[in-house]
């Protein structure tokens, strides 16, 4: 079982993110300050780390630093509310692996954390490629670009197939719009128009064509989720 620690001086929001990781599978250990952070994230056992960036004792940049410095190369997610682009670049500069403004839907973290996991895997050699994805009838190879659904060919345009990608690489969790925009558009920004929401229904049609059981369900306030009703 995958470890989490997460460094959070709020009582409240460590208390939600520890409770939201347990529910998804993972071990998860609080420090409430960035010294004592920074003593329990240095041995490297911790499989990613939700590092607060201010914190007492110690701000989160400081710790970040402290466990470049020593080679702890542990995946770093950074939450904060200083989520200007400067904040986050200097976040990022420092060594974090990613970076996310309070406030934030639980589910964006976890998939953050997934995905910080994911490539520190892969650069460290432990997993092969991922080269077919699926749920249930539905079928994706990621070399060929071929979908199918219960040995249907679905015929869809590129920006439809990252979609699709995106959302199988998250089945059965709902993913924002906010997730979307940074992984499928590569905005960093909302540009205010339907964009997400044309994609998403002309992708739905396309699945459900012939009958099909609906996959792809809009969570209302929420964002969209790829799975059964």
């Amino acid at each position: 079982m995958a470890k989490i620690l997460c460094i959070e001086d709020d009582p409240t929001t460590a208390d939600y993110i520890a409770k939201g990781l347990g529910e998804a599978g993972f071990t998860v250990d609080i420090a409430a300050d960035g010294r004592d952070g920074l003593f329990q994230a240095s041995d490297g056992s911790y499989d990613a780390i939700v590092l607060d960036r201010m914190l007492p004792g110690m701000d989160g940049l400081a710790v970040l630093s402290a466990l470049r410095a020593a080679g702890v190369v542990t995946p770093v997610v950074m939450l904060s509310a200083l989520a200007s682009l400067d904040e986050r670049v200097r976040g990022l500069r420092a060594g974090s692996d990613d970076y996310l403004g309070k406030p934030f839907a639980l589910a964006e973290l976890l998939a953050r954390i997934e995905a910080v996991r994911r490539r520190s895997q892969a650069a460290a050699g432990g997993d092969a490629p991922v080269t077919r994805l699926a749920h249930g009838d539905l079928e994706v190879d990621l070399l060929s670009r071929r979908v199918t659904r219960a040995g249907r060919r679905i015929e869809i345009q590129p920006r439809e197939f990252r979609l699709l990608e995106f959302l199988l690489r998250h089945a059965g969790q709902v993913v924002t719009r906010t997730m979307l925009l940074e992984g499928v558009w590569d905005y960093h920004f909302d540009p205010g128009t339907n964009v997400i929401d044309v994609h998403v229904s002309r992708l739905r049609k396309k699945l459900d064509d012939g009958g099909a059981a609906s996959l792809l369900h809009t969570v209302r306030g929420a964002g969209y989720r790829l799975g059964e009703a």
